[in-house]
């Protein structure tokens, strides 16, 4: 089993960043997919990036569109964390975003049902 716990949300105004942490334990999430989802009131559970291993060393990352460019996700298998860096916020940013895992997510990684584990979530809120 994985658990994962998500930290590092809150309040920020518009423009300003945020970065989000989600710690995994029970087992090694190196070779994991992990990927995170948010979700604004009154709406279906979005994709938002992930970061998978492809083999050797090399990870690779996938973004929705509404997010490239302003969004990156990284890794630290060391402290078996994943990391969200949140850039240049506006408020249809506000949501709760929330840690995904998976041992393979396959070419479903946009889909929440391709991941077993969850976090708690953690809740975002953008100010104009």
């Amino acid at each position: 089993q994985v658990q994962l716990v998500e930290s590092g949300g809150g309040l920020v105004q518009a423009g300003g960043s945020l970065r989000l942490s989600c710690a995994a334990s029970g087992r090694t999430v190196s070779s994991y997919a992990m990927a995170w989802f948010r979700q604004a009131p009154g709406k279906e559970r979005e994709f938002v990036a992930t970061i998978r291993w492809s083999g050797g060393i090399i990870y690779e990352t996938y973004y929705s569109d509404s997010v490239k460019g302003r969004l990156t996700i990284s890794r630290d298998n060391a402290k078996n964390t994943v990391y969200l860096q949140l850039n240049s916020l506006n408020p249809e940013d506000t949501a709760v975003y929330s840690c995904a895992a998976a041992r393979y997510s396959g070419t479903a990684y946009y889909l929440p049902a391709s991941y077993g584990y969850w976090g708690q979530g953690t809740q975002v809120t953008v100010s104009s």
